[in-house]
């Protein structure tokens, strides 16, 4: 069975999910939603996902949205498939689920207003709030501080082995670095930027990044 993807490659929260379904050799078809025109906010998509968000996904007659709750499903479904995502022990398993916490709750909403603010409105034709922007900015050094200490003390997040935890970050790092131009933010923690090489050399990331271009 197929499993299909609405959404579009080129957004953080699908990419997310195709991280996970190429890591673990899911089968998928991507169903493009047009963002920019509005499509996820259209009757018919609204019937898929009331919230108007992508991604969501259907696999046979099963139907999932939230991109980290759709992660969570993939890695569990396909355990025997692939590396293991989701720990082994209930401690492996209790520190991913903190860590993809962390990343839901202390990173990403500070990620995604920056991204609105320099990279989305404007493209948009409307001028971001740059104060918030900076304001997000510097929250955010504060939070990658955490992850330099965390990263001095494991090779990932969880510990020792790549998890959800890191796949997680992938997309919100990518578009940082290659759209916000805040790489920086990046490089100069060693530790975060080591574990950044490694994670975003996955040949699954990689093929990700291939489907944007």
């Amino acid at each position: 069975m197929v499993v299909k993807v609405y959404g579009t490659a080129i957004a953080a929260c699908p990419q997310r999910v195709l991280a996970c379904l190429i890591e673990k050799g899911v089968e998928f078809e991507l169903v493009h939603v047009d963002l920019d025109h509005g499509e996820q906010k259209k009757p018919e998509f609204l019937l898929l996902q009331p919230f108007g968000q992508v991604p969501v996904v259907e696999d046979g007659d099963f139907r999932l949205f939230e991109s980290r709750a759709i992660a969570r499903h993939y890695a569990a479904k396909y355990a025997e498939h692939g590396p293991d995502l989701l720990g082994t022990t209930l401690e492996e398993k209790a520190l991913v689920d903190q860590w993809l916490n962390v990343e839901a709750h202390n990173f990403n909403d500070l990620c995604f207003n920056i991204m609105l603010q320099l990279v989305i409105l404007p493209k948009m034709g409307q001028v971001g709030d740059l104060a918030l922007a900076h304001s997000c900015e510097q929250k955010l050094e504060n939070v990658l501080d955490v992850y330099e200490k965390r990263l001095s003390e494991s090779t990932y997040l969880a510990g020792e082995k790549f998890s959800l935890a890191d796949l997680s970050h992938l997309s919100g790092i990518d578009h940082l670095i290659e759209d916000a131009k805040l790489g920086h933010l990046v490089t100069k923690r060693k530790n975060v930027n080591a574990w950044w090489e490694k994670i975003s050399s996955r040949p699954a990331w990689k093929k990700v990044k291939d489907l944007v271009h």
